[in-house]
């Protein structure tokens, strides 16, 4: 399979980088959008939503919560910190194609999920800083793993202007962090990296076995 620079699949004929940027904007300000009006209701439900929805760990009949958890939120003011960082992950991780998009955010749901149901506190879990996490640990990574210079690049701006965040994967006696959401998402995005691993010509060199 021929890969673009940003390890996606090699754009559709007559389709630009701006096309596909653009086409990243809508999916992911769509999906930001969709999270706003889930707070939105949310709150005029007294955000009844999270008990009901929310990740409740290792109870059998909140498996199914992994699915919504990352859609609900505390507060706007918990939705907002996760905003920017979301959009901004996402976007460059769509760049690298429709495919490596979702099987990125797939995973780092699932992961993030599966982490907080296994260890989580005994409070419900909400929120999308698992999606971050995820996404950004993929971004961190899939360079190194597809031995490709300007994947290594981004990977090495992003790390400066958001690496303290990583903290965050760090276990936490604050309540209202889930560091085992966190801790999960990075798990799915680095596993959706070596899933997702190309080699392509003009990729670094492999060295001497």
């Amino acid at each position: 399979m021929v890969t673009d620079a940003f390890g996606g699949r090699e754009p559709r004929e007559g389709e630009s980088t701006a096309v596909r940027a653009r086409r990243g904007l809508l999916v992911v300000g769509s999906f930001v959008v969709l999270l706003y009006l889930i707070e939105i209701l949310n709150t005029a439900l007294f955000h009844s939503l999270n008990r009901t929805f929310g990740l409740r760990p290792r109870s059998l009949d909140g498996i199914l919560d992994i699915l919504t958890f990352p859609l609900l939120h505390s507060s706007l003011a918990h939705l907002m910190s996760n905003t920017l960082p979301l959009i901004i992950f996402g976007f460059l991780v769509f760049l690298s194609g429709h495919r490596v998009f979702i099987t990125a955010l797939a995973a780092s749901w699932l992961a993030s999920g599966l982490v907080v149901w296994l260890i989580g506190g005994a409070s419900v879990t909400v929120g999308a800083s698992g999606l971050v996490f995820g996404l950004f640990a993929f971004l961190l990574v899939r360079g190194f793993i597809n031995r490709n210079w300007w994947q290594i690049a981004l990977s090495v701006v992003l790390f400066m202007a958001y690496g303290g965040i990583l903290f965050g994967i760090l276990p936490t006696v604050a309540s209202f962090v889930s560091w085992q959401a966190h801790l999960g998402g990075a798990i799915g995005g680095i596993t959706a990296a070596l899933l997702l691993s190309t080699r392509r010509p003009g990729a670094l060199p492999a060295g001497r076995r």
